[in-house]
């Protein structure tokens, strides 16, 4: 890889760092996880920049990757539990600043192939073509993906706030 091509893809990973992280924050829910997807998706990206030459499509190979590796990381057994010493305080009425907090708790409730196409499609700003695309599914896959989550979130919501 020449001097230019090296500089270049040094320039992605410090110019694309944090807005992976925002996304990979939505997908984990978790900040020290977020942390740790954007590394390794960054490492797959530079390893399969390297490997290839090159890649005309940076920003979308980086963005599938971290999508893909957050789903593989899923489907792993000991992520699936979760230990709580004590059971956190929930307020009676959340206020507007537990909205956030809300919706992404909401997320992490989702599948994670629900929860990456809705953060594709409402936080990336995806298609529905494009993040059929990204994700390797049907159009079709997607729009259900989409309902489902969507309203598996409003549930979510509409009982916090009962």
């Amino acid at each position: 890889m020449t001097r230019g091509a090296e500089a270049a893809l040094h320039a992605f990973v410090e110019g694309r760092r944090s807005a992976l992280f925002r996304s990979a924050y939505l997908l984990c829910g978790n900040r020290d996880e977020a942390e740790d997807l954007v590394q390794t998706t960054l490492v797959k990206v530079v390893l399969g920049a390297r490997r290839h030459g090159r890649l005309d499509n940076l920003d979308a190979y980086a963005r599938k990757t971290l999508v893909n590796t957050f789903i593989a990381g899923r489907r792993r057994f000991w992520r699936r539990e979760h230990a709580y010493g004590e059971l956190p305080d929930v307020p009676d009425h959340p206020t507007d600043s537990d909205t956030g907090l809300m919706v992404r708790a909401a997320l992490a409730g989702l599948a994670p192939r629900q929860r990456a196409v809705l953060v594709l499609r409402y936080w990336e700003d995806l298609s529905v073509a494009a993040t059929a695309e990204l994700l390797g599914m049907r159009e079709s896959t997607v729009k259900s993906h989409t309902a489902r989550g969507l309203a598996a979130l409003k549930a979510v919501v509409r009982e916090e706030l009962v």
